[in-house]
């Protein structure tokens, strides 16, 4: 666990450090939402965020107001991690379970180091941890603990569960950092609406076999969700781009309902470094806070 704990701190250490050169002095921390108390009103600017708009107050034709807020002391940010058996899938030890496990815990240190109190919800299609808000090192160790000690109840998938779940749960609006590769149906409506409620980010976790499956011939896939084998033909070019398509496709849907209910969205790829898209995240949640 020491040397676990040394790895996440070395790629925390490596983030803070980085954002900080790119962002020269104006660095706001990823966690930072956008504020929960009401402070003041100011004229609409391009790229604000929809819903702070104070429509009341704009209707009376002296232009368009949009709301500001004032920082929260006590914000909170709650990891919603899925464990399912579809993230079973990579090289051993770069899984995209593994890839998930190392983002959520090198988050939960650097919100920690920010002063928020950290929650953790891991899911499969039923609740397998929960860890309730609280702050300082001890609560991260103990985030961390969660994360890395849990063994799985279930393998299987449901993220309209998880979503629903989250959204009777949380009560206070806070950051919310969904990480998982999102392949399942029917979940749209509660993770807009925890989009609604919430600062919400959403990390698509991807590895480079789910579209691009080699042509070996017949081979056994097994499904760990459902604790079976099946047998496929991967020779055919029509399979694998049936494949690819429909990763292709469910991919540009995520996207496609993130944009349009600002959530934060990045993708990040089992073959890829963590380090450089979250620093990419943080330079645009930077921009976007001091918009707001």
């Amino acid at each position: 666990m020491n040397q676990l704990f040394s790895k996440l701190r070395k790629y925390e250490i490596m983030i803070r450090k980085v954002a900080n050169n790119h962002l020269q002095g104006d660095y706001q921390s990823l966690f930072k939402g956008s504020g929960l108390e009401f402070d003041d009103l100011r004229p609409y600017q391009y790229g604000d965020d929809v819903r702070t708009i104070e429509w009341k107050v704009s209707a009376k034709g002296h232009g368009t107001f949009v709301k500001t807020f004032r920082e929260d002391k006590d914000q909170c940010v709650y990891f919603l991690l899925d464990i399912s058996g579809s993230q079973d899938i990579g090289q051993a030890g770069n899984k995209k379970i593994d890839q998930g496990k190392i983002i959520a815990g090198v988050l939960n240190l650097a919100a920690v180091f920010d002063g928020s109190q950290v929650a953790l919800i891991s899911y499969s299609d039923q609740k397998e941890n929960i860890i309730m808000p609280g702050k300082g090192p001890k609560q991260g160790v103990k985030i961390i603990r969660g994360i890395f000690d849990h063994e799985n109840k279930s393998y299987k998938t449901d993220l309209n569960s998880m979503f629903t779940f989250s959204l009777n749960m949380i009560k206070k609006r806070s950051v919310i950092i969904v990480i998982s590769d999102f392949i399942d149906e029917g979940y749209e409506r509660p993770f807009r609406a925890l989009a609604e409620r919430h600062d919400l980010v959403a990390i698509q976790l991807t590895d480079p076999r789910e579209s691009a499956l080699p042509a070996l011939g017949i081979i056994p896939i097994y499904d760990k969700e459902e604790g079976k084998t099946t047998w496929v033909n991967t020779a055919f070019g029509s399979f694998s781009k049936k494949i690819a398509d429909t990763f292709s496709s469910e991919r540009v849907n995520l996207q496609e309902i993130c944009k349009k209910n600002q959530i934060n969205y990045l993708k990040i790829d089992t073959s890829d470094d963590i380090v450089a898209p979250l620093i990419e995240l943080f330079k645009y949640r930077n921009k976007r806070m001091k918009r707001g």
